[in-house]
């Protein structure tokens, strides 16, 4: 009797694990989906991973990860408030959602020359943009301030209208789903706007806790 009762407690720890790995790339999945799929939001498109195992085992476990919610409103409507600022997107040839975000940028009035290169990093290293908060393109505008992944074109105007003096510009660490141009059906992530500052510190700048914010 010992030695089932054994075998069960073995497979049981064993099933815990594989539930518990399956749950903890949950949302780095949805990130990758995003931004390798950055038009699917039409009622017959698929997420990149299976849904149906990953989102029952989801339930079971408290998330401790940024909550990734379901988005109620559209993510913006079109502007010009970034009208006369003229800047340049380094970024890969092969990122989609890099060519969403300066489709957006222009959407609202940027213009918008983009440069396709093969190590991005080199231009980030140039433009001082620490490790921490770098993401897949590098945005400079002719004045020389930099705006580092997925920054709302909002936030852009913001603090072009008024740069803090200590500032060399703003980024969106990573690639958060739901973002300007990373948007993913109706997912969204919270995440920080952080300022980039001279002497290479930063500073959170906004908090976006809804795509309404980003508007």
């Amino acid at each position: 009797m010992r030695r089932y009762t054994n075998r069960f407690i073995n497979a049981h720890h064993q099933i815990s694990g594989r539930m518990l790995s399956a749950i903890a790339v949950l949302p780095l999945s949805l990130t990758i989906a995003a931004c390798s799929q950055p038009n699917a939001t039409t009622a017959d498109s698929t997420p990149a991973t299976e849904p149906t195992t990953a989102t029952q085992k989801a339930t079971l476990v408290e998330q401790p990860q940024a909550e990734i919610m379901p988005v109620s409103a559209p993510l913006d409507t079109q502007s010009t408030i970034l009208k006369n600022i003229s800047a340049t997107v380094y970024k890969d040839a092969n990122c989609g959602c890099c060519k969403e975000w300066v489709g957006y940028a222009e959407g609202h009035g940027l213009n918008a020359t983009a440069q396709n290169l093969e190590d991005v990093s080199l231009f980030k290293e140039r433009y001082s943009v620490p490790q921490q908060m770098r993401s897949c393109h590098t945005t400079v505008t002719t004045d020389g301030y930099v705006f580092e992944g997925h920054v709302p074109a909002k936030y852009m105007a913001q603090f072009l209208k008024n740069p803090p003096s200590d500032a060399i510009g703003l980024a969106v660490p990573s690639m958060p789903v739901g973002s300007p141009g990373m948007e993913y059906q109706d997912k969204f992530m919270p995440y920080k706007v952080m300022q980039l500052n001279k002497d290479g510190s930063t500073a959170i700048y906004a908090i976006i806790d809804s795509p309404q914010q980003q508007i």
